[in-house]
């Protein structure tokens, strides 16, 4: 079966919700992907924001491999020592208290949205809680997680959604203050706005509603589904804040590959929300996906994973700068640590389709930002080559 065969055949058999660009992956190996004609890609997608360690890391596989002929699931009903494992190392990472495992980041953000409005019921004993959202953010696609999403074109089809939802400008204090009332249960918002156009939280914002919250008896939710997990320079981008959230939600590079979410909570909430019954999941913690969460957050602190990121960032950022003030159709560069994206006037998705051609996997951010998220192990050669690659493709459009 030649490509074009395999590509018509599968499409015959799945629902069409994604546009798949005409590549089939066959394996990966550090910072490349390859494909079934054995081409090489530079990866600066990793998988939107999922393989922080890579391709085919030999002591993450090998742990997984273990993992595979010892146990997979139990449900959770009973103990595993790996779920022991993962909690443990993900509080510690993470400076929160109490962790629950999902399949996804939707399902995180479900479990965060449940979990503050059953500890405002708890707290206050009346039902109908708001919770303020940002515009411009994205929190995932089911039914609860879109009702948060600031986006209309996400949601609009799906109405009606969750009720109660309310929404503010990101980095805009009193716009947010300005929501507030006596039903308002919760703040969401991402540390680092990803789909939105790569925004990272200001610091005098970000304090500002911490404290909002602390004097109003509001949870904050941070989502750091994309941002957290390293990608920031930190483990968790709130920590460069020198604040810490009420609910915290995170997934992607959690797992290091495998389909892994979580959320935590402070010891206030757990003792105040979520009870026996109220929440769960079949598959989620199970013993495979515990056991990579664990291997990938020993492997991100025995590498130093964090400091390799921060000592990249400048080099990074400094590439990007040049691109911007070479070409005029690219305005500015923003992010922080290895999520950065480039506003560009020229159409992103073109040059996305030419990175391909090229060579590199580059993602984009609303409708003007060109999304790079790269493995967190991307060192100095991989950043020239990107340089080189984007030079190349910005050329063709000047």
């Amino acid at each position: 079966m030649n490509k074009e065969e395999y590509i018509s055949c599968t499409d015959e058999n799945l629902l069409h919700v994604y546009n798949r660009f005409p590549v089939i992956f066959h394996h990966g190996e550090g910072v490349y992907l390859y494909d079934t004609e054995d081409r090489k890609y530079l990866d600066f997608a990793s998988g939107i924001g999922v393989m922080a360690l890579g391709y085919h890391d030999r002591e993450y596989t090998q742990a997984l491999k273990e993992q595979v002929d010892q146990l997979l699931h139990t449900s959770n009903l009973y103990y595993h020592q790996p779920l022991h494992d993962a909690g443990e190392a993900v509080c510690e990472a993470s400076g929160m208290d109490k962790v629950f495992f999902t399949n996804s980041g939707a399902e995180a953000i479900e479990g965060a949205l449940k979990t503050a409005k059953k500890y405002a019921y708890l707290k206050h004993g009346r039902k109908n809680y708001e919770i303020i959202a940002m515009n411009h953010s994205f929190h995932g696609r089911t039914v609860g997680s879109l009702s948060v999403t600031g986006n209309e074109h996400y949601r609009e089809a799906f109405y009606p959604l969750m009720d109660g939802a309310r929404f503010a400008e990101f980095n805009d204090y009193e716009s947010v203050a300005s929501q507030v009332n006596e039903n308002t249960c919760a703040i969401i918002m991402e540390t680092i706005q990803g789909e939105g156009g790569i925004y990272p939280a200001d610091e005098s914002f970000l304090k500002k509603i911490r404290s909002l919250c602390d004097e109003k008896g509001i949870l904050l939710i941070l989502d750091e589904i994309q941002c957290g997990v390293g990608r920031s320079g930190s483990m968790f981008a709130f920590q460069k804040y020198g604040i810490r959230p009420d609910i915290l939600t995170m997934a992607k590079a959690l797992g290091g590959g495998v389909p892994v979410g979580a959320f935590a909570v402070t010891d206030e909430v757990a003792a105040n929300s979520l009870k026996p019954g109220d929440h769960g999941t079949t598959y989620g913690g199970n013993p495979l996906v515990t056991r990579a969460v664990k291997t990938s957050l020993d492997l991100m602190k025995k590498r130093k994973i964090t400091d390799h990121v921060n000592a990249m960032t400048p080099y990074f950022e400094n590439i990007l700068e040049d691109l911007v003030n070479r070409y005029d159709f690219a305005k500015e560069h923003r992010g922080m640590g290895f999520m950065q994206g480039i506003v560009l006037t020229i159409p992103v998705g073109e040059v996305v389709k030419k990175g391909l051609e090229e060579g590199i996997i580059l993602l984009s951010a609303g409708n003007d930002v060109l999304r790079m998220l790269p493995p967190l192990v991307m060192e100095k050669e991989g950043f020239d080559e990107m340089h080189e690659k984007l030079t190349r493709i910005f050329d063709s459009f000047a």
